[in-house]
Formats: structure tokens, C-alpha cells, sequence
């Protein structure tokens, strides 16, 4: 690790010595997005269609986990949910029938209350006719209160065949980019469990060149600035690219243990990140170098 260290502070410290027009001001390897797309549910693997090198689209479907024993619980719930509409339906039912004997019963006791005035009818005539109503009041409250409770018992089934519905939507596993399928880790036939990995995933249309930019350099170097970006073409040549700089690190890879003197602080480097467009030429850990236009002008 250490002589490893060593060689790449060499050769950036080279870089930042450009002796001809045109050397590279940094060095490093292209990277891709990449994603491990893992399983949410347990089960058997249904499908696994998608092949290694697969252009996918964000969102497709790449492999499918047996959702038999979810659909066999919502129905069991299903059923739960019908069995209780047709009590709370029931329940509608007999307070309606308590209601129209309210009704009847108002009718009475308006009756009774002009016979009383020509002493047509005794009081107590009067007060059972109160006394029933006051029962049927009651019924009707137990009645609501019934209802209210076999809603609430729908309401508890409902979330349970969300959780279903949610579980059964987990078990198609897609694509949360798109991109090119660079490993796959399972097959059709093998039991998958939550949480495991299932493929990797990989977004090749823009690759990412991480470099290392000296001390010295990194002043001029600024995040949106346009550069440019070469990988070899023969033993000569170079192919170039143009770059964005999209991310610079906020501190030093090599920090030295204590102050050094102004013209030791060029060991020092950061890491920088360049996005370049891909036309299919570049791939992961390729190796390419950057010529920053802010140092060139």
C-alpha cells in the first residue's frame, strides 16, 4: 500500500513538472455507477430472464419471487373483509327498522300529548310511550356503536391486505436505473431471502475518471469546469473526451503527521472526479488521464 502510495505521488508530482505541451495534469480509472439490486421478499425465484451484458431500462422487471402464499393470505383476508360488510350491512339494517319504530312511536306520543289535553288519554299512557321511546334511543346507539366497531374491523383488515398488496409489489424485483446488467448472482429455481443480492447493476452512459490533482494544482481547479479527458489509442496515441469536473474532495488523500515546507506541500492530493459522456469505448477500471483547461490557457 505504501509503495503504492509512493508511485502515484511520483507520478503526480511529475504531472504538476510538465516538461511538453499537451502532457496530462492528472491520472487515474473510469467508474461506473453501480447498484446491488437485492431481494425485499423471501421465496422461490420464479424467473430470472435477464442475461449478463442486458441493456435494462429503469423500472423493468428483472426477476419475479413466488408470490403464491401472499395471494392465498389477501384472499383469506378478502373473505374476512366480505363476511364483515355483511354484518355491518346487518347492523344498517336493524337501526333502520329501530329508526322507522322511532318514527311510528313520535307519531303516538304527539297523539297521546293532544288527548291528555282534553283528558282523552291517562299519563301514564304518556310515560310508556316516552319509556319505549327512550328504549328504542338506546337501541340505537348500541346499533351505532356496533357499526363503528365493524369498521373498525375492516380498517384493520384493509391494512393487511395493503401489507399483501405491498409484499406481493416487492416481490417483482425491477430496476431502480437503467443501465447494463454486469453480474448476476442468482437463477430461476434457487430460494431468495429479504435482503439478499440478487444482481448488480451498472449506468456505463457516463463514466466517472477519478484522478488525483496535486496541491499545487488543485487551486485552479473548479467543480462545472470543462476538461479533457484521453485513454490510449495504440502505443501513441490518445483518444480524447470531454469532461466535466463534478466533484473535488474537500481534503487532502496524504495528509503528512506534520507542517511541511511550501515546496513538499505539491505531495499532497485530492481527489477529483470527471464525468465523460460514454460512447461505449469507455469501461470500468480503465485507466485515463486529465488535461484541465483553467492550467493549459
Amino acid at each position: 500500500m505504501k509503495t503504492r502510495s509512493l508511485i502515484l505521488i511520483i507520478a503526480l508530482f511529475l504531472s504538476g513538472c510538465k516538461e511538453r505541451a499537451g502532457e496530462a495534469d492528472a491520472y487515474g480509472n473510469f467508474e461506473a455507477t453501480e447498484v446491488i439490486v437485492s431481494a425485499e421478499t423471501s421465496g422461490r425465484i420464479l424467473h430470472f430472464n435477464a442475461t449478463e451484458g442486458s441493456e435494462i431500462a429503469e423500472g423493468t422487471e428483472i426477476a419475479l419471487i413466488d408470490t403464491l402464499l401472499f395471494h392465498l393470505q389477501k384472499g383469506e383476508i378478502e373473505a374476512g373483509i366480505r363476511s364483515v360488510r355483511t354484518r355491518m350491512n346487518s347492523i344498517d339494517a336493524q337501526n333502520g327498522i329501530v329508526n322507522q319504530q322511532i318514527g311510528n312511536l313520535k307519531v303516538n306520543i304527539s297523539r297521546v300529548e293532544n288527548m291528555l289535553k282534553d283528558d282523552a288519554a291517562t299519563r301514564k299512557q304518556y310515560d310508556d310511550l316516552k319509556g319505549q321511546e327512550a328504549v328504542y334511543l338506546k337501541q340505537i346507539e348500541a346499533g351505532i356503536a356496533q357499526r363503528a366497531s365493524t369498521a373498525a374491523e375492516i380498517a384493520v383488515l384493509e391494512s393487511k391486505k395493503s401489507v399483501l398488496d405491498e409484499q406481493i409489489r416487492r416481490s417483482s424485483v425491477r430496476s431502480p436505473l437503467t443501465g447494463t446488467l454486469i453480474e448476476k448472482y442468482s437463477e430461476a429455481g434457487e430460494i431468495a431471502s429479504a435482503g439478499r443480492p440478487l444482481a448488480k447493476i451498472a449506468d456505463l452512459s457516463i463514466m466517472k475518471l477519478k484522478v488525483y490533482v496535486s496541491g499545487s494544482m488543485i487551486g485552479d481547479v473548479k467543480i462545472g469546469e470543462k476538461c479533457t479527458v484521453r485513454i490510449d489509442k495504440g502505443k501513441k496515441d490518445y483518444v480524447s473526451f470531454p469532461g466535466t469536473v463534478s466533484y473535488i474532495s474537500g481534503k487532502a488523500e496524504f495528509t503528512p503527521k506534520i507542517i511541511q515546507t511550501k515546496e513538499e506541500r505539491v505531495t499532497l492530493v485530492y481527489a477529483v472526479n470527471i464525468s465523460v459522456a460514454n460512447d461505449g469505448s469507455l469501461k470500468s477500471g480503465m485507466p485515463g488521464e486529465a488535461i484541465f483547461n483553467a492550467l493549459n490557457k
